[in-house]
């Protein structure tokens, strides 16, 4: 099997509608029985295996499954709980287990879930190794001899020892007492750390979305909505507010204004902070959806940027690849090479935290460095199967906007990796511009689509 051929696999693991294949018990069990497999042949034998999830309903479900799945195959599980996904990378390389499995959908809402898997080494799994498991998902399922089953077992400091290590992550004299900060965990895993590590670094922390019920993560709070933190920054008088997704791995912030900085304008305080304290090395990566505002700015300091294909995975590739540091989304996912082996809301907030400290000044004066241009994104919904390359009308449409914005701005069309969407992107100088283009292209997807705005 090559890379074309995947089934299940896709950008950031599986993912889906939870009971729709293959979000459901029974694949999830023989998921669990073949990751189990693979990893006893490839990994030195049988070994442990860490599972934690986020805080949906369905996680109870696929718990349950992955942990019947990966016993019956013989390797023994550390049951983590509700946890942040950077978390589980992170326990995953200090618990020294063969691999981490995430239960998660991340950003989206509580009827979705998806597994995704973290090497020893806390990376995303290896393509070698997803196809591997896909190649044996269809093998007959079987069961080792009794005296060769997987125990399970559960880990009672997971979230204190991630808390400490965050915590970690900036210079062990740095406080942020006097400093109110709004923390938005989006009734999502980080509910039970995000607060205590902001707290324990002397913070004032005002707490929100941290009453998860399993249906009401990502619901109109967190970094996908932050209308819920700009409220509750503007209601307390805080300094700034911190919003996370639903498994920990996207960042926006708003400053004391009610403004929200999104992944691009944090990409830039953190990378900008690197470079001034001779801590950066190579270029900055962002994807083809980051702003050219934060191009720009980088390229007007003496900073190489690049573009990697949209996905933490795509940039974590790229970060490798020409060893660098510091890359991410404008979508929040963040990553610091120098701190730790994958994207890490609560990790970026404090690098930009640490930044605020060091230089004395706020986060709407950290911010002013770069100037973003307007940009509008339409998401379409489609049914499965819609050829986006295939449709001449969208193609010629496409070319309209890109000849009328010229070299000012940029046109982007793309199948999202996690749900059924095309996200048309238009950027440029003017705003209204933008917008009216973005409406136009949308439109012929819509039509070319079958479907309605």
């Amino acid at each position: 099997m090559d890379a074309s051929q995947r089934r299940f696999f896709g950008t950031d693991g599986i993912r889906g509608k939870v009971g729709a294949t293959p979000i459901n018990a029974e694949f999830v069990l023989k998921l669990g029985w073949a990751a189990g497999r693979v990893l006893a042949r490839t990994q030195g034998g049988p070994g442990k295996v860490l599972i934690g999830k986020d805080t949906r309903i369905s996680g109870y479900m696929f718990e349950s499954a992955l942990q019947a799945g990966l016993s019956a195959a013989g390797v023994d599980i550390r049951l983590l709980g509700p946890m942040p996904t950077p978390a589980i990378a992170y326990l995953t390389r200090t618990l020294h287990a063969q691999a981490g499995i995430v239960i998660s959908a991340s950003h989206n809402p509580y009827y979705d879930n998806g597994i995704k898997f973290f090497s020893a080494q806390g990376n995303k799994l290896a393509d070698e190794l997803e196809l591997a498991i896909e190649a044996e998902l269809g093998k007959p399922m079987f069961t080792v001899d009794s005296a060769e089953l997987g125990k399970a077992e559960r880990v009672r400091d997971a979230g204190g020892r991630y808390i400490e290590f965050c915590k970690s992550t900036i210079p062990s004299t740095m406080e942020f007492r006097g400093m109110k900060i709004v923390v938005d965990c989006a009734h999502g895993a980080t509910y039970h750390v995000a607060p205590s590590v902001f707290e324990e670094l002397g913070a004032d922390v005002i707490a929100i979305g941290v009453e998860p019920d399993g249906l009401n993560i990502n619901h109109e709070c967190g970094s996908t909505h932050p209308r819920a933190i700009q409220a509750a920054v503007l209601e307390h008088g805080a300094d700034l507010g911190i919003a996370l997704d639903g498994d920990g791995d996207r960042l926006v912030m708003v400053d004391h204004r009610g403004e929200v900085l999104d992944g691009d304008e944090l990409l830039y305080i953190i990378a900008r902070s690197r470079l001034e304290t001779g801590a950066l090395r190579g270029a900055v990566i962002g994807t083809v959806m980051s702003n050219l505002g934060l191009e720009q700015s980088l390229r007007g300091l003496g900073v190489d940027f690049k573009r990697a294909a949209v996905g933490d995975r795509y940039v974590l590739e790229m970060l490798r690849e020409h060893d660098c540091l510091v890359g991410g989304e404008s979508s929040g996912h963040l990553i610091c090479l120098d701190r730790t082996s994958t994207g890490d809301g609560i990790v970026s907030a404090l690098q930009v935290l640490a930044e605020m400290m060091r230089t004395g000044r706020t986060l709407h004066e950290l911010k002013q460095g770069m100037a973003k241009y307007p940009q509008c994104m339409v998401n379409v919904k489609i049914a499965a199967g819609f050829d986006l390359a295939g449709s001449r009308a969208v193609q010629r449409a496409y070319q309209n906007v890109v000849a009328e914005l010229g070299e000012t701005g940029r046109v982007l069309l793309r199948a999202s990796g996690t749900e059924p969407l095309i996200r048309v992107m238009v950027e440029g100088r003017d705003a209204g511009q933008v917008k009216s283009l973005a409406q136009q292209l949308a439109q012929v997807v819509a039509e070319a689509a079958g479907v309605s705005l």
